[in-house]
């Protein structure tokens, strides 16, 4: 996908046929905006990255960004729709999720029932098979990062915000320490090699937090979160919430949020398992 030059301010403008209207959020390197078609008038979100802001391991996650959702097209996937380009900013045109994001979902509802946390992750699995193909790892799933589009009794979640993402191949493994610590795995925690059974931690600090409300595991500071995963025997399920949920959703959460990569669920496995094989809501 050839980016096409267009100018780069720090204001709403217009970029192309879209009229930028307000700012979704920001980061260090990239603002996303929320935008209108002038000819069709469909809304979509622009990310517009600074590229002076990147550093080597940035620009190279942007590359793997740009890369992957350029050659994808898959309904729980945020998709690329158009990129544009000036000298110092990129603009990634993107589809726009008027559901907002899962954390949003998560603190106006509350946690959810297992039936609806069940489809949730179906259609993460569903998501998380695309990247398996590509080899990429995300890195930085969080309810953040995911978007819902839909209705609120049809919400498709689509996963998003790749700017933190890379390609490891099978039998390889990444070492850059990234992401979000409340949902990072203990091995990138500790600064071991990893691979890409840190989005299966992921995975599971989302479904408890589903099912709960907030996370598995909290601390003021990266070491404190550090030894209150390593020093638990046992996943902290609430005790009026545990009884009533089903073996196969505690079996699951539980090895999704094993703290030696080695026990821990693969894509594979998780897939495949029982507790998201059920009938019930499916995806």
């Amino acid at each position: 996908m050839e980016p096409e030059a267009m100018p780069c301010l720090s204001e709403p403008f217009t970029i192309g046929d879209y009229v930028l209207k307000s700012k979704l959020g920001e980061s260090s390197v990239s603002t996303v905006w929320k935008a209108e078609s002038q000819s069709s008038g469909e809304v979509v979100a622009v990310k517009q990255v600074f590229l002076p802001r990147l550093n080597k391991h940035l620009a190279n996650c942007l590359d793997c960004e740009l890369n992957f959702l350029s050659s994808v097209n898959h309904p729980n996937i945020i998709r690329l729709l158009l990129v544009l380009q000036s000298e110092s900013c990129l603009f990634l045109v993107l589809e726009f999720c008027a559901g907002g994001n899962l954390a949003s979902y998560i603190r106006h509802h509350g946690r959810v029932q297992e039936q609806l946390a069940r489809r949730f992750m179906q259609q993460l699995g569903a998501g998380l098979e695309v990247l398996q193909s590509h080899h990429i790892i995300h890195r930085d799933l969080k309810p953040e990062n995911i978007l819902l589009s839909g209705s609120k009794d049809d919400a498709m979640l689509k996963i998003a915000d790749f700017g933190l993402s890379r390609s490891v191949d099978p039998g390889n493994y990444a070492l850059t320490v990234c992401g979000t610590p409340l949902y990072m795995a203990p091995e990138v925690l500790q600064f071991q090699r990893y691979d890409e059974k840190v989005d299966m931690w992921s995975l599971g600090a989302i479904l408890f937090e589903l099912l709960h409300g907030h996370p598995p595991f909290r601390g003021r500071t990266n070491v404190q979160l550090l030894q209150h995963i390593n020093s638990s025997t046992c996943l902290p399920f609430s005790k009026l919430i545990r009884p009533q949920l089903d073996p196969d959703c505690i079996d699951i959460c539980s090895r999704l949020l094993s703290v030696n990569p080695v026990h821990r669920l693969s894509f594979q496995e998780f897939y495949q398992h029982r507790f998201l094989r059920k009938k019930g809501m499916g995806k």
